[in-house]
């Protein structure tokens, strides 16, 4: 038999292996989510997410030190306010939760990249996203919402912001009071493809946000929809989008692939809370290596496309990289 192409040549080693890999990834390219919540002394592990924290401000500096230890250098702040409102009025609160975990991470550990969630779910007394009018969502009466939060994270130090809430035109709105305010290199990233998921359920319970009545459907994704996909990235970009983000990640790998053949921006994914407590429970039960199973799912979202990966994992995934197990 004539068999002069063997791909197995290029498997013969680990060195030669990583060397031919098509798919690589460094720490650079991990945010790692946080949770932040009023009060004092609290480190209080997250039911359904075995391994995540909540955080006051005061526990906020040692956990953010753990991240940077690992080498992972962003991270992702939520804030699950004291109080909340019809309008979400503490999102954009000069004193409000995310803006004094700001301070206190840019103050206690300055070399991470902090990035801010701006919505208004967990800000609201409905749990929505946005300022109702009657039981929906009034998309215009909510940008300018969305464009003050941001402005008031950039105020107190972040130095990205990251619009989830799915109003359309609130890229727009953000980009223009920031440029408006002189903070024109400060980038957005945008959850430009975010889909009306079950895999949310755990952060809904550790971010407090979920909604009082009905769902989210109106203005998050359709799960059967993959080109519309492609039309809310190219929206986003032209609005002035700097990144682009697809979430959740592992169900929608193929999105992953369009998304990023036809935008100009890094894609960025989002392995979200049911994606991560499922691993957990699995590899409770004994039933799948943990590891092996976070740089394999891993792997697949940077081979679909992505450029950047926000996951709970991310500081097991680092310490991975380091091992060579990964990356």
């Amino acid at each position: 038999m004539d068999m002069t192409k063997r791909p197995r040549r290029l498997r013969g080693g680990m060195t030669l292996r990583k060397m031919v890999r098509e798919t690589r990834m460094d720490k650079a390219s991990l945010i790692y989510p946080m949770f932040v919540v009023e009060g004092e002394g609290v480190r209080r592990e997250i039911p359904s997410m075995p391994g995540q924290y909540h955080y006051s401000l005061d526990m906020l500096p040692a956990a953010l030190e753990e991240v940077a230890r690992s080498g992972v250098s962003s991270v992702m702040l939520f804030g699950i306010p004291e109080k909340k409102d019809e309008m979400g009025s503490s999102a954009w609160a000069a004193d409000g939760i995310i803006q004094r975990a700001l301070e206190t991470g840019k103050r206690a550990v300055p070399e991470l990249y902090y990035i801010t969630d701006v919505c208004m779910c967990e800000y609201t007394s409905h749990g929505h996203c946005g300022a109702l009018c009657g039981h929906d969502v009034d998309n215009d009466r909510t940008l300018p919402l969305l464009a003050r939060t941001a402005l008031s994270h950039v105020q107190a130090g972040a130095d990205m912001v990251a619009p989830s809430d799915m109003m359309d035109g609130r890229v727009a709105a953000i980009r223009r009071i920031l440029d408006e305010n002189g903070y024109t290199e400060t980038p957005i990233m945008s959850y430009a493809v975010k889909y009306a998921s079950a895999f949310y359920g755990p952060f809904r319970e550790a971010a407090d946000s979920a909604p009082a009545f009905g769902d989210r459907k109106t203005y998050q994704m359709d799960y059967h929809n993959a080109k519309e996909g492609i039309k809310e990235a190219l929206l986003d970009v032209e609005e002035g989008a700097d990144l682009v983000m697809v979430k959740p990640a592992l169900s929608y790998l193929d999105v992953i692939r369009r998304v990023s053949e036809k935008v100009h921006v890094p894609v960025a994914a989002y392995s979200v809370s049911g994606e991560y407590a499922m691993i957990k429970a699995a590899a409770v039960k004994g039933w799948i290596d943990e590891a092996a199973v976070v740089c394999e799912a891993a792997t697949s979202v940077y081979r679909a496309g992505a450029g950047v990966l926000l996951t709970y994992y991310a500081k097991e995934l680092a310490k991975f990289m380091d091992e060579g197990r990964i990356g």
